[in-house]
């Protein structure tokens, strides 16, 4: 294998890994609001992918994409579903949700699935219809035997998924996409820590513990974020297709085995209708890879 593969599936790997664990860093910090944790998470996030454009040299793609109005109407949108989606996803951590937030990410690919029907005109072969069929079917189990929907997982789902189709057709790279996205949110997130009753809220009164862990939001954001834009450069987006589902995993081994969550026999069974979903969904993608290598290449043109 070489080198740049090898370096990109560790890239990738520790990218999808310190997702997997990210709940743990939300769980510690349950003393402090979801709301402040997201303000906090906007404004160190924002100055550090700021750093990173510096020393990086993004500032000429920044300022072309500033010039846009497209991209910028584009990112107001992005910025919304990310703002949403963090927010839930600290709020379902905190709240002893974490097995929704898996359920959220394990359900993201069928909904991107859809989406590229809706959007791109792609069609459905067999399988993934069925694949989407059975997401379907776990949605309405939960309908009926909850008596209410799975918010929480639908609300990451979707809003993941759009903004993951915003951001394709905004063709902005990973660091000026967050730089504009974090940029956008920066007042909202002063102003609510200005604001807040929170005793926390204000750096100046808490201990050098607590503004510590705060600061850490920021790099919990942006270092799994480098590693996934460097590993996107040396693997294939098949590749990262699969190595995706390590984050959901590592939340429900999280969920269950550390955290106590409840998995009583129905929710399990809405986690096999999606796990089946997506079982069918990578045998296919493995199907497809492999009729796509035993392909005989076209001879040359002469010249």
């Amino acid at each position: 294998m070489p080198t740049s593969s090898k370096s990109g599936l560790m890239l990738a790997f520790t990218a999808f890994f310190l997702w997997a664990i990210a709940p743990i860093y939300f769980k510690a910090m349950s003393f402090v609001p979801a709301q402040e944790i997201l303000a906090h998470r906007v404004i160190w996030s924002c100055i550090l992918v700021f750093v990173l454009i510096f020393l990086l040299r993004y500032s000429k793609a920044l300022k072309t994409a500033l010039t846009s109005k497209k991209i910028i109407l584009s990112m107001l949108a992005s910025t919304l579903l990310i703002g949403l989606n963090w927010g839930t996803f600290i709020w379902a951590v905190q709240n002893n949700q974490m097995l929704s937030a898996s359920l959220g990410y394990y359900i993201n690919p069928l909904i991107s699935i859809l989406l590229g029907v809706i959007f791109f005109k792609e069609k459905l072969d067999p399988i993934r219809k069925i694949a989407v069929v059975l997401c379907f079917c776990a949605v309405v189990f939960e309908v009926f035997q909850f008596g209410s929907l799975p918010w929480v997982a639908l609300v990451l789902a979707v809003t993941f998924g759009i903004y993951g189709l915003i951001r394709k057709k905004a063709a902005v790279d990973s660091f000026t996409g967050m730089a504009i996205e974090t940029s956008f949110m920066l007042p909202i997130a002063i102003i609510y820590l200005i604001l807040s009753p929170s005793p926390t809220a204000n750096l100046l009164e808490n201990n050098a513990s607590v503004n510590w862990l705060l600061f850490i939001s920021g790099p919990v954001t942006m270092v799994p974020l480098m590693c996934f834009a460097a590993a996107a450069n040396r693997v294939s987006m098949t590749t990262l297709g699969f190595m995706q589902y390590i984050g959901p995993t590592g939340m429900f081994v999280l969920a269950v085995f550390v955290y106590d969550e409840p998995l009583s026999t129905d929710k399990l069974t809405t986690f096999v209708l999606i796990w089946s979903a997506l079982a069918m969904l990578i045998f296919d993608s493995i199907r497809r890879l492999r009729n796509s290598r035993r392909k005989p290449i076209p001879p040359a043109e002469p010249i």
